[in-house]
């Protein structure tokens, strides 16, 4: 998934209220017993729905995103890693969609994103981890969704992975890449904010904010893309 804004405007999306809602909450006690790691709380029950409606506008932004990122010039494995990536949004899409009992917006025209690979896939692993970062604040109140938090794990280090090889071959192309990691971290903040809105989630904000923007800043750290670090 993709915490997505539009290359180089922040895009919107309206959510049309459709049909019954299912139950959201699970009938068995909250308990949470994953391993803490760096940007999970113990959110309670009743930021269930802020989350997935969330998660809803986000899957949707990151339908669109994959497939404008299909119609660029890309390397022939990430074309076809995006097309299974494609039907894993659409897939998620429905899952919220049904969640929710609501219908994502329709779009006939796709986001703007960049055209050169440097800079595309910093814009592909910026989101991803940002994404990845709300799917485990996600299963924290839906444990049954973790095969979602484990596709989110697999779309990260794909992309990780491509970034990587990117700065190891030097060059424009590695200079472009950070230059482009540093313009998406300037972006960063505001997004993070737009997800944390919502007063379900206010008195958990700043934490939360904290906590995602650090653990993406290491993960950006860790490749060099904000710093110089050895790969």
């Amino acid at each position: 998934m993709l915490i997505f804004e539009e290359f180089p405007k922040c895009m919107s999306s309206r959510i049309a209220r459709a049909g019954s809602k299912l139950p959201l909450v699970s009938e068995r006690p909250f308990r949470y017993t994953g391993r803490m790691i760096q940007t999970e709380l113990l959110l309670p029950p009743s930021c269930e729905t802020a989350l997935l409606e969330r998660f809803l506008k986000a899957e949707a932004m990151a339908l669109w995103a994959v497939r404008a990122a299909k119609g660029k010039n890309v390397p022939p494995g990430v074309r076809s890693f995006l097309l299974r990536h494609e039907e894993e949004e659409a897939r998620h899409l429905k899952e919220f969609e049904t969640r929710l009992g609501v219908q994502s917006h329709a779009r006939t025209k796709l986001p703007r994103m960049p055209n050169q690979w440097w800079a595309l896939v910093i814009h592909l692993f910026g989101y991803e981890t940002l994404g990845l970062e709300f799917a485990k604040l996600l299963v924290q109140v839906q444990p049954e969704l973790t095969s979602i938090l484990d596709d989110e794990h697999v779309h990260v280090d794909f992309f990780e992975h491509e970034v990587k090889k990117i700065l190891e071959g030097g060059g424009a192309p590695a200079e472009g890449a950070r230059d482009s990691a540093r313009a998406w971290w300037c972006r960063l903040p505001h997004t993070v904010d737009r997800y944390l809105e919502g007063a379900a989630l206010e008195p958990f904000k700043r934490e939360l904010r904290r906590r995602i923007s650090a653990a993406i800043r290491m993960r950006f750290d860790g490749l060099g893309l904000l710093n110089r670090a050895t790969l």
